[in-house]
C-alpha cells in the first residue's frame, strides 16, 4: 500500500531547466477580469508544503500565476507532436495550459504543477487558451474518483473562477470560465519524445531520456539507457490500463499526446465511468470507431508506447526495444489479477485469472452494474447471495471460494446501501447546481463521499 499523505515543507525545484532552450517556450498567463476561488485540495497542498498559504496567497499564485519562490521564474509552455486517434500531429503543444512550477513532495518525489486554461500560448492555433467552469468540475470528479479507486492519477489541485463568458459549440454558451492548476508527477509525455525524433534531435532524446530515468524514476542509467526507461514505461502504462478496467473508467482520449512517461493518468476531457462491463462503451461523442472504447485502452495504451520505442530507435537497436514491448501483455495480465483482488479485498492467488473471466462474465450476462458486484463481494463473501444465485454466477462462486479476505474490511461505508459511483447523470446533476443557482454543495458533499470511499478501500495498491 502506498504511505498516508504527510505535511512537509515547502521544497521547490526547477529540474525542467535540463531540457531547455529547446523544449519549452516561456509565456505568460492571460490577465483574468476576476479570480474566485472555487476549489483548493487542501490534502494534497499540505503534501508540498502549501497547505499554510492563506486563499489571499493561493489566488496570487494559481490565479495570477506570481511565481512560487525557487521554483520556475517563468511559466513554460511544453513542446510536443502526438499521434490523435492514430493519425500523427506535429503542430500541437501546450496551447491552453503551462507548466507553471516544479516541487518536492515529503518523499523526495519530483512533482510539476501544470495548468488548463490559463491563456493563449505559441501552440494554441485556433484555440481561446480557456478552459470552461464545468470542464475544472469534471476534472475535479474524475481525479477524486480515480484516486479513491487506486489508480496512478493526477490531482487537481486548484479551480479559480475567472469571470469570463466563453463561446462554446459543444455546450450551452455563453458559459463561465476556469482556470486549473494539477498536481502531476511529470508533464513529460511519448509525444515529447516523438518531437525530437521528428526533428532528429538526439542530443534532446538523450536529455529527455536521461532526465525520465534520473529525475522521474530515480535510478541511474545502465548500459542501455533507453531500453532502460521503455521498460520503466511498459511497466507503468500496463499497470495503468489494468487500473482503469478494474475502475470501470473509460479516458476517452488516449493519443500519445496524453499518455505520459510515468504511466500516469492525467488530462480529463470526455471521461466517463462505465455503468456496467460493456467493452463497446465510449466518452467521447467523435470516437466513432470506438478506438478507445472501454474495452480497447489496453490495446490503444500499448500502441502509444510502441511510438514511444519507435522514436527511441535514433538512439539504440530494435531488438531491445521489442523485447520491452513484448512484455507489455503479461504485465497487464498481473496488473489485472493484483488490481481486481485488491478492489474486491481478496488475497491475490494464481487462479486469480479464472475468478475475474468468472466474475466478468457474470457481470455481462446478468447486467451487474461494476460498483455494486465489487461492493457487494467485498471480502470474498457475498453481502446478499440473492442476486449472485443463478447459473451465470456459478463459475464466480466457486473461483471466489478458493480467496481470502485481505485489506480493510470493517469501514462504515461496507454497510451502505449503494455504493458511491460516479455516472454521467450525477456528474451533470452536480453541474446543473452550480449552473443554475451556483450551489457548490453537491460538488463538495460528493468529494467527501469519494475520499471517504477511498479510505475504506485502504490505500492504492502498490504500482510497479
Amino acid at each position: 500500500m502506498r504511505p498516508a499523505l504527510q505535511p512537509a515543507k515547502f521544497s521547490p525545484a526547477n529540474e525542467i531547466a535540463a531540457l531547455q532552450p529547446d523544449f519549452a517556450d516561456p509565456v505568460a498567463a492571460a490577465d483574468f477580469p476576476r479570480t474566485i476561488l472555487r476549489f483548493r485540495n487542501d490534502r494534497w497542498a499540505k503534501a508540498v508544503g502549501l497547505g499554510d498559504l492563506s486563499d489571499e496567497e493561493w489566488l496570487a499564485h494559481f490565479g495570477r500565476f506570481q511565481p512560487l519562490e525557487g521554483s520556475l521564474p517563468q511559466p513554460l509552455a511544453l513542446r510536443y507532436h502526438g499521434h490523435q486517434f492514430r493519425v500523427y500531429n506535429p503542430d500541437i503543444g501546450d496551447g491552453r495550459g503551462f507548466l507553471f512550477a516544479q516541487l518536492r513532495d515529503g518523499a523526495g518525489r519530483l512533482l510539476d504543477l501544470g495548468t488548463k486554461g490559463s491563456g493563449r500560448t505559441p501552440h494554441s492555433r485556433f484555440g481561446d487558451g480557456r478552459l470552461t467552469l464545468k470542464g475544472g468540475v469534471r476534472e475535479i470528479l474524475a481525479t477524486e474518483m480515480l484516486e479513491a479507486l487506486g489508480v496512478n492519477t493526477s490531482r487537481t489541485f486548484s479551480i479559480i473562477e475567472t469571470g469570463e463568458a466563453l463561446e462554446r459549440n459543444d455546450e450551452p454558451s455563453p458559459t463561465r470560465a476556469a482556470v486549473m492548476v494539477r498536481l502531476s508527477h511529470s508533464h513529460i509525455r511519448i509525444g515529447s519524445f516523438q518531437r525530437a525524433a521528428y526533428f532528429d534531435d538526439k542530443a534532446l532524446l538523450e536529455r529527455l531520456v536521461d532526465y525520465a530515468l534520473t529525475k522521474l524514476y530515480g535510478e541511474a542509467p545502465g548500459d542501455n539507457p533507453p531500453a532502460q526507461l521503455l521498460g520503466r514505461v511498459v511497466e507503468r502504462t500496463a499497470d495503468l490500463a489494468a487500473s482503469y478496467m478494474v475502475a470501470g473508467f473509460v479516458h476517452g482520449v488516449l493519443n500519445s499526446d496524453n499518455i505520459n512517461v510515468t504511466g500516469e493518468s492525467f488530462d480529463y476531457g470526455p471521461w466517463r465511468f462505465t455503468p456496467l462491463w460493456e467493452e463497446g462503451f465510449t466518452a467521447a461523442y467523435f470516437d466513432h470507431a470506438g478506438l478507445y472504447a472501454f474495452g480497447r485502452q489496453a490495446e490503444a495504451i500499448h500502441w502509444d508506447v510502441a511510438q514511444l520505442a519507435v522514436s527511441l530507435r535514433p538512439l539504440v537497436e530494435a531488438e531491445p526495444l521489442i523485447e520491452q514491448l513484448e512484455r507489455f501483455p503479461a504485465l497487464y495480465a498481473e496488473a489485472m489479477a493484483r488490481r481486481f483482488c485488491w478492489r474486491l479485498g481478496v488475497a491475490p492467488t494464481d487462479d486469480a485469472s479464472t475468478m475475474i473471466e468468472a466474475a466478468v462474465r457474470g457481470m455481462i450476462a446478468t447486467q451487474r452494474p461494476i460498483d455494486r458486484f465489487f461492493q457487494d463481494w467485498r471480502g470474498g463473501d457475498p453481502r446478499d447471495g440473492a442476486p449472485y444465485a443463478g447459473e451465470e454466477w456459478a463459475g464466480f462462486r466457486e473461483a471466489i471460494s478458493g480467496f481470502e479476505a485481505s485489506g480493510p474490511q470493517d469501514h462504515a461505508y461496507w454497510a451502505d446501501p449503494a455504493p458511491c459511483s460516479m455516472h454521467i447523470d450525477e456528474v451533470e446533476a452536480i453541474w446543473s447546481g452550480i449552473a443554475e443557482r451556483d450551489d457548490w454543495t453537491p460538488l463538495h458533499a460528493k468529494v467527501a463521499a469519494i475520499r471517504r470511499m477511498g479510505d475504506a478501500l485502504g490505500g492504492a495498491p502498490d504500482v510497479p
